[in-house]
């Protein structure tokens, strides 16, 4: 994918490196830097300030706030630690969260103390390049919110190569790489984190594509991972032979979600950050029209779609999620043109129609309540603590809560659509076992009109969310 055009930059705020080369597409949209956006891994948006100064004193106070569309533009340093909602809206005019935030306003609070962490789990994270200082970093977040030292192991599929801090692609796809693995740790912290490192970058179309896929093939047939988290994907209609009717160059790439149905391993996926729209070739123009992202819209995948939290500074929520959508982009949904209509999804065939529907779930990705991370790499500004957002942050958080029902049922749940569907529709005739539904909001982007949330299930929400403390026992229970 190319470089997003740049444009101008606001006082106080450097470009990142010129245009050119390859930008990292993740799946659930592309990185838009807080207040001053956009990165293309799937939803990362960082903001900035001057390292070493009050929230109240930085530059980037000043920056108005930027959508995604305008490119990606940074601030070269980071705060030296993350400060609270009240603060981030004070000084940023968006909200912020932490993981103990998540923790209380997902009710996961009750499962940590039943010893529910995902002990004897293992997540499995597929990036391309990944980070250099992931593991320095990891510490370094966990020791801010009192978490216990992870169990990481990093596994290089091919000769990565060497990081490059003026590289934007290498650079967003190690922002890629901590959040995911910084989020999956925090929802399950007692959970094994395995990174597969890829050494080719994944754009729209097939490109990187085959590598992941390899190395998610690779894991299972190893053993190794109950569930993996993808925050990447291209656009359907970016892959070769989509305009003729000819999906082989997508479906040939099924090999590895074929091989988790069949050891059972459940495979997430990121919807994307455009909503009801996403990316053409390039990497930089949206569709004027409705599409959606592989592999979120396969049905051996669950796809994890973005909400927006309204939270106070404890994490108690203020009002109901709604469906994310602000300034910098809104999550994916809406209906595959390569895929028929599951099984799981019969109920809901008046929603969807005659094909596979998406997200089927959705968690916090708004930018405008962006959760923070901590990295070190070059090329960034830092180091530092930076806030980052969409469904690339919202995928390794349900990663988790797999995990954590991983535990509880004493065995890899697999393909999960088929239960959590049954909650969902269970949920809408008053039997409420952890389905949150959301009925707020749509993903309308772009000029292209989307899906409102409705009560239970639509195309822009999925089920809605979750309360963890009644959803992990009950998925645990189908599965």
């Amino acid at each position: 994918m190319q470089l997003i055009p740049r444009k101008s930059v606001p006082s106080g705020a450097e470009p990142s490196s010129g245009r050119g080369g390859s930008r990292p597409r993740s799946h659930a949209a592309r990185a838009s830097r807080i207040g001053i956006p956009v990165l293309a891994v799937t939803g990362l948006l960082a903001f900035s300030a001057a390292a070493g100064a009050s929230p109240a004193s930085t530059a980037a106070r000043s920056v108005a706030p930027v959508p995604a569309l305008s490119g990606p533009i940074t601030i070269t340093k980071q705060l030296p630690a993350p400060v609270s909602t009240t603060d981030c809206q004070a000084d940023f005019g968006i909200s912020c969260y932490t993981p103990l935030q998540y923790r209380t306003a997902y009710d996961l609070n009750p499962l940590y103390g039943k010893g529910i962490t995902g002990a004897g789990r293992t997540i499995v994270i597929v990036d391309s390049y990944g980070s250099p200082t992931i593991a320095s970093d990891l510490q370094t977040f966990d020791a801010q919110f009192g978490f216990p030292n992870p169990d990481l192991q990093i596994d290089q599929f091919g000769t990565i190569p060497p990081f490059d801090p003026t590289n934007a692609t290498m650079v967003g796809w190690a922002e890629e790489t901590t959040l995911d693995v910084e989020y999956a740790h925090s929802i399950a912290p007692g959970a094994k984190i395995v990174l597969a490192e890829t050494p080719v970058a994944e754009t729209e179309g097939v490109t990187g594509l085959p590598e992941m896929m390899n190395a998610e093939e690779s894991l299972i047939n190893a053993g190794v991972g109950d569930v993996i988290s993808q925050s990447f994907g291209a656009t359907e209609n970016t892959f070769p032979g989509f305009s003729s009717g000819n999906y082989s160059s997508l479906l040939n790439l099924r090999y590895a979600f074929k091989d988790a149905l069949a050891h059972g391993v459940t495979v997430l996926a990121a919807t994307g950050d455009a909503g009801a729209t996403d990316y053409e070739s390039d990497g930089a123009t949206l569709y004027p029209y409705r599409v959606v992202i592989w592999p979120s819209t396969d049905p051996l995948v669950t796809g994890v779609g973005g909400s927006q939290l309204y939270l106070n500074n404890a994490g108690d929520r203020l009002q109901p999620d709604s469906v994310w959508n602000d300034p910098y982009g809104a999550g994916g949904g809406g209906v595959s043109s390569v895929f028929s209509r599951p099984l799981f999804q019969i109920g809901v065939k008046n929603v969807v129609g005659s094909h596979r529907g998406v997200p089927d779930i959705s968690m916090s990705a708004a930018v405008d309540g962006a959760a923070w991370v901590y990295w070190s790499f070059g090329g960034t500004g830092g180091p530092g603590w930076e806030l980052v957002g969409g469904t690339s942050e919202a995928t390794p958080i349900f990663s988790g809560i797999v995990a954590l029902a991983d535990q509880v049922a004493g065995h890899r749940l697999g393909l999960i659509n088929p239960g959590l569907y049954a909650l969902g529709a269970l949920s809408q005739h008053g039997v409420h076992d952890g389905i949150v539904d959301i009925t707020t909001g749509n993903n309308t982007f772009a000029g292209v009109t989307g899906y409102n949330a409705t009560p239970g299930y639509d195309l822009a929400s999925g089920w809605g969310t979750i309360d963890a403390a009644k959803f992990v026992p009950a998925l645990a229970r189908l599965g």
